[in-house]
């Protein structure tokens, strides 16, 4: 139920809000209704999942199964030292509330896959993408296309990132790249590494492009994808343009269901 007006404390917390003509009451409020799933809470997802929660987004949502390990903790800032051997959901959530505590954590402690994504993502209204394999990443592009929402993807590999913002419409992750890669082909952050700085930076980008989208303010990245050499600190951008050939959201779609990607990509399924 969307509310009517704030309550002194919210108006004391988000006032550097309210006074930005863009945001005021009105887009705070949108804030605080919204709802936001979160894929993943390791290293995209920290940053994402605190920048939103801070800004007040009132219903959050995150997927993830896997718990916190020592070698998490150099970038995956929603953890900490005492949080290892927890459950990833579950630090996330108690980190989120002690940000913010008007807060709303729903945790899916399951890896997300065909058979439970559409159940999971209609509940949201923007889908995040913050994993780290091919297998989730064509999962969350074709289920947000059929379910009609947005989603903001990102993903970061040694000192290079990338994050853009798919409106169904507008193109998908499938009109750049048709299919996953082979396996082994692209090596994941656990096997080449990554800076730990550098999902910070991304997964920055990623919750200001899901504020942006909230607040139905400025130009997302919709059509772009923003490519970052941070050893360089070069931000360039490529242009997404709708491929009439698309698999998925052509003119002939072969994509109408989801299927076992984890298969496809050769990830071992948990």
């Amino acid at each position: 139920m969307a509310i009517t007006q704030l309550n002194p404390s919210q108006v004391e917390r988000y006032s550097r809000h309210l006074i930005m003509p863009n945001v005021g009451s009105k887009g705070q409020r949108a804030l605080i209704d919204s709802k936001v799933l979160i894929i993943g809470a390791g290293g995209l997802g920290s940053p994402v999942a605190l920048y939103l929660a801070l800004a007040g987004v009132g219903n959050i949502g995150i997927v993830d199964f896997d718990v916190v390990d020592t070698s998490n903790l150099q970038r995956q800032i929603l953890h900490t030292d005492a949080d290892v051997g927890k459950r990833k959901v579950e630090s996330a959530k108690e980190t989120l509330i002690a940000h913010n505590p008007d807060v709303n954590v729903t945790i899916h402690e399951e890896p997300i896959n065909s058979s439970n994504a559409f159940e999971i993502m209609e509940q949201y209204d923007i889908v995040i993408n913050g994993a780290d394999n091919f297998a989730t990443r064509y999962l969350a592009n074709d289920a947000a296309y059929l379910l009609n929402k947005p989603l903001v993807d990102g993903a970061i590999l040694i000192f290079d990132g990338q994050a853009t913002t798919y409106i169904p419409g507008n193109g998908c992750y499938r009109c750049i790249f048709p299919d996953p890669p082979p396996p082994g082909e692209v090596p994941s952050c656990a096997e080449a590494g990554v800076i730990g700085a550098l999902p910070g930076l991304v997964g920055s980008i990623q919750a200001l492009e899901t504020i942006k989208i909230i607040l139905g303010v400025g130009e997302s990245l919709s059509g772009r994808m923003l490519l970052i050499e941070a050893l360089s600190m070069e931000f360039r951008e490529i242009k997404i343009r709708q491929n009439p050939n698309c698999k998925l959201c052509g003119e002939n779609p072969e994509v109408k269901e989801l299927i076992d990607y984890e298969i496809f990509c050769g990830v071992p399924v948990s």
